[in-house]
């Protein structure tokens, strides 16, 4: 259940990210002054946090989606679908740890 839950909730985030970012893109049609302000604002240190928590969302939901792929057409893959779970989670806390670790990094040193 958690998996499903994360993944609805990881796709929506994701969804309201590339909404703000295509209406954010679409200010330089309008003001490249404003976008610039814009841009401005994206670089401050709660930002990158929250890009971490973007890049978290993608990368949990691009790896969710790969399960859900194994567990419909692979045979068994019911049976094997709560270890490919923790697969998921494992898989993303390998990539998520050396990741933060350089975003966090560069967002505080500036």
């Amino acid at each position: 259940m958690w998996s499903w839950v994360l993944h609805r909730i990881t796709g929506v985030a994701i969804f309201f990210f590339l909404l703000v970012h295509v209406l954010d893109s679409a200010l330089l049609l309008v003001s490249p002054e404003v976008y610039d302000a814009v841009i401005g604002a994206y670089k401050t240190p709660l930002m990158g946090i929250g890009e971490l928590g973007l890049v978290g969302a993608i990368v949990y939901h691009a790896f969710n989606g790969l399960r859900i792929i194994l567990v419909d057409f692979m045979p068994g893959g019911t049976r094997h679908q709560k270890l490919m779970f923790w697969i998921v989670v494992g898989v993303w806390v390998v990539v998520m740890v050396p990741f933060a670790i350089v975003h966090l990094t560069n967002v505080f040193s500036h």
